[in-house]
């Protein structure tokens, strides 16, 4: 098992290893544009105490063309339909993280 800031880093930073999802408002946005916010999202690296008060490095936002963008990784069963019982344990949990406008919140 590893810490939940490791896994947590390594799946954004490799888009891989979980689920992706992206709201409507990421989703109609032009590919380029997408392709710009994965990046971003995958080069976070502004964790403080006020985004990242258990250091699990799960939520980050930056600013992009004038909007604030969320990311939020979540953690689940192998089923995807509840809450892990051990988010450090990459056998029993699946990480799938929201990009959203911070509008749609």
């Amino acid at each position: 098992m590893t810490d939940i800031a490791t896994l947590n880093d390594n799946f954004r930073k490799t888009l891989s290893g979980g689920r992706i999802m992206l709201t409507y408002g990421i989703n109609t946005m032009s590919a380029d544009d997408i392709a710009q916010i994965l990046s971003e999202v995958k080069r976070f690296d502004n964790f403080t105490t006020a985004n990242d008060p258990y250091n699990e490095h799960d939520f980050g936002s930056f600013d992009y063309k004038g909007e604030k963008i969320f990311w939020k990784i979540d953690y689940y069963d192998k089923n995807l339909r509840y809450l892990s019982n051990d988010p450090a344990n990459p056998k029993q949990t699946v990480r799938v993280m929201i990009i959203m406008k911070a509008s749609e919140y």
